[in-house]
């Protein structure tokens, strides 16, 4: 069959990216659209594909700043005249899947969030003066008409497939349509539990305000624990201005280094609340336990300590702690819980909760879901 893949953008390889990593795998010849494409930021695998890219690729200082078109971006998604496809799936967290998919084509979308900027993390990015007075006031001009778009434009979906419960939750409640659940991919047997740990925390994350990587950097800050950084991205100025001495920034790293960073820290910090989140299942396929936010996709990960402010009764072993309040008293706490008690994380045990979420049993489902879209049949 004749198939094209839908980005929001390619600038790096983040969560979302893993998973289109799996979708060119599952279509080797597909054609793939996307807004923007900085060459050399994603994986040779995605990047051996031909890439369609739209006039967001030729605006000024797009490269660094094409965030600040974000109004723009319905119109250049729209602007794609896609040939004959028998099958469009769209990967979308912004505007992909509002793809105006060709006559007689089915559109499935793998939906990672609906348009966060606009819906709940609409103040994490316009509020708490992270953004200029201009961005903030385009955002708060421009909020409304990009959520109708979004409801409109979901309209052009036959199927949606959502990374988490909790973003199928939101598609209902956002866009009235009902969403089947797979769970992003993790190369789970490419890691080995790690057995010692040395005396740093760890984070791995792009630099963008609901990541709330401001909390771990002051929680350490009060601590005077080692926390190292893997990222980049738009706030990092400001984080780097709050960071004390045991916070080190790295930059981004080639997969082998943030894999080693993994295998050595003592913990992961995650302290946002995720559409999904697969940086929490690497470490925990490293045997390492994580420190999480209480909210969002980590719920459907992280398996929390009994007694540690929420009930374990299912009988696994626990993979992680949780903290309820985005505070940095409430995440101090959760550390010093996960100090006290660390003796109690087994990191063969936690190795082989993250098995359910292998890259291969994701492209098995994946494929099904395709093959249903195309036939009509629910996956």
């Amino acid at each position: 069959m004749k198939v094209a893949i839908v980005h929001d953008w390619l600038t790096g390889m983040r969560g979302g990216e893993r998973c289109l990593e799996a979708f060119c795998e599952l279509f080797p010849d597909a054609d793939l659209y996307t807004l923007l494409h900085l060459q050399g930021t994603v994986s040779a695998t995605i990047e051996r594909h031909r890439i369609i890219t739209s006039a967001v690729q030729s605006f000024p200082l797009a490269a660094r700043y094409y965030r600040y078109y974000l109004p723009l971006f319905p119109f250049a998604i729209e602007r794609f005249r896609l040939p004959s496809y028998d099958l469009v799936l769209s990967s979308s967290h912004c505007v992909a899947k509002g793809i105006r998919p060709p006559a007689g084509a089915k559109h499935l979308c793998y939906i990672h969030a609906p348009m966060r900027y606009v819906w709940d993390q609409f103040e994490n990015y316009a509020g708490g003066g992270r953004s200029g007075l201009l961005a903030r006031l385009g955002m708060t001009l421009f909020r409304e008409r990009l959520q109708a778009w979004d409801i409109a434009s979901a309209a052009r979906v036959d199927q949606f497939v959502a990374n988490s419960h909790n973003i199928a939750r939101k598609v209902e409640g956002y866009y009235h349509r009902p969403a089947a659940v797979l769970h992003p991919p993790v190369d789970w047997h490419t890691f080995e539990a790690a057995e010692r740990s040395e005396d740093f925390y760890f984070m791995v994350t792009a630099f963008a305000p609901y990541k709330r990587v401001d909390l771990a950097i002051q929680a350490c800050n009060v601590m005077k624990r080692r926390l190292k950084i893997i990222g980049k991205g738009q706030e990092e100025a400001r984080l780097r201005k709050l960071a004390g001495p045991t916070v080190e920034f790295l930059g981004w790293q080639p997969d082998s280094v943030v894999r080693d960073h993994y295998a050595r820290c003592r913990a992961l910090l995650f302290p946002g609340e995720e559409d999904f989140g697969i940086v929490p299942l690497e470490a925990m396929a490293c045997g390492k336990p994580v420190v999480a936010f209480g909210r969002g996709g980590a719920l459907e990960t992280v398996v929390p300590l009994p007694g540690a402010g929420s009930m374990n009764g299912s009988g696994q072993s626990p993979t992680g702690v949780f903290f309820f309040t985005q505070s940095v008293e409430s995440l101090v706490e959760a550390i010093e819980t996960y100090e006290r008690r660390r003796t109690e994380f087994d990191p063969h045990a936690i190795r082989t909760h993250v098995a359910a979420f292998d890259r291969g049993l994701f492209k098995e489902r994946m494929k099904a879901f395709a093959m249903g879209a195309l036939t009509g049949t629910a996956s």
